[in-house]
């Protein structure tokens, strides 16, 4: 499977990863044995990048990956995840302050049983004051940057815009990736008018 670097990062990832927001029931229900089984078939052909979130399926997406991933050696992937959306007895939540997001990477680093994260993302920053995100949010994950907990940040969002904006106002290196969906398949191809942009601030791109 061929490997691509996301920007700057020194993470080679395989062109198709592993996206496990399937394993917390968010599109139907899934045996947790059948996703396990699904993560380290992944992994065994290939597959070095999972990304997933507290919010895919209230948390339970994480609570199965991480029991998957403790059989897994931890050079084997890279691990992308989330914080600022949550969600508790099927209510979503959302909390794009400092404290909450330094204690969801713990809490994640938990739920997975890994003790570093390598990439973790605002998560979809259009349901945020994108000031705070710009002001708050990403100065507290550099900050876990630069004390090893995490390697690498990034934000996710529906709206290029949005992504755009956010690079905009950050110092450069903040945002080292942005991850987009539904913006480049058959229907929808709007995220090539915004890749030279992205490789001119260094920014690497994921497709979703």
């Amino acid at each position: 499977m061929k490997q691509y670097e996301i920007g700057k990062t020194g993470m080679k990832v395989s062109n198709l990863s592993f996206g496990a927001s399937s394993l917390g029931g968010v599109f139907h229900n899934v045996r947790e044995a059948e996703g396990i089984k699904a993560v380290h078939t992944a992994v065994d052909n290939g597959m070095n990048f999972i990304d997933v979130s507290p919010y895919y399926g209230h948390y339970k997406a994480e609570i199965v990956l991480g029991k998957a991933l403790k059989d897994i050696p931890r050079d084997k992937y890279y691990l992308s995840t989330k914080v600022g959306r949550y969600g508790k007895d099927g209510v979503n939540l959302w909390d794009y302050s400092a404290k909450r997001a330094i204690e969801s990477v713990y809490e994640s680093m938990e739920r997975l049983h890994v003790d570093y994260i390598d990439l973790i993302n605002v998560h979809d920053v259009e349901f945020a004051d994108m000031r705070q995100v710009v002001n708050i949010t990403l100065p507290a994950l550099v900050g876990l940057r630069e004390k090893g907990v995490v390697g690498h940040v990034g934000i996710t969002d529906l709206q290029l815009e949005n992504l755009k904006w956010v690079v905009d106002c950050v110092p450069e290196g903040t945002v080292e990736s942005v991850l987009s969906f539904c913006h480049h398949c058959l229907t929808d191809d709007r995220l090539t008018e915004f890749l030279d942009y992205f490789e001119s601030k260094q920014v690497g791109v994921i497709n979703a």
